[in-house]
């Protein structure tokens, strides 16, 4: 196999290929990391996601502030809540969702603009 001259100096060839590849995350994890960037790959589900953070709301308030109807806002809620980034909880007749430390955590890496 032919190596691109500046890389020669780094990757020697197929030992070292192996090697690189072994400090991959695993499949799960690899898994796991494209079901969350697809679930941020929805402006409004960033934004609710962003809007948790800010405060834990119950469904009806969400969907006052996104301007947005009962179904999308459900859909979108569950996608969230599926992969790990919110979270509702029962309190009386209501559910508020808060965001997870991975939701958190995701808001702040991703806060760079």
């Amino acid at each position: 196999m032919e190596i691109p001259t500046p890389l020669e100096c780094e990757i020697k060839g197929e030992d070292d290929l192996r090697k690189l590849a072994a400090r991959l995350p695993d499949e799960e994890s690899i898994q796991k990391q494209s079901k969350i960037y697809y679930a941020l790959s929805s402006p409004l589900r960033i934004k609710i996601l962003h809007l948790l953070t800010l405060n834990p709301l119950c469904v009806c308030l969400i969907k006052e502030i996104v301007n947005v109807q009962d179904s999308k806002l459900s859909y979108h809620l569950s996608i969230l809540s599926d992969v790990g980034l919110i979270e509702g909880k029962r309190e009386g007749n209501w559910i508020i969702y808060y965001p997870t430390e991975i939701g958190k955590d995701m808001v702040e890496k991703t806060n760079i603009f």
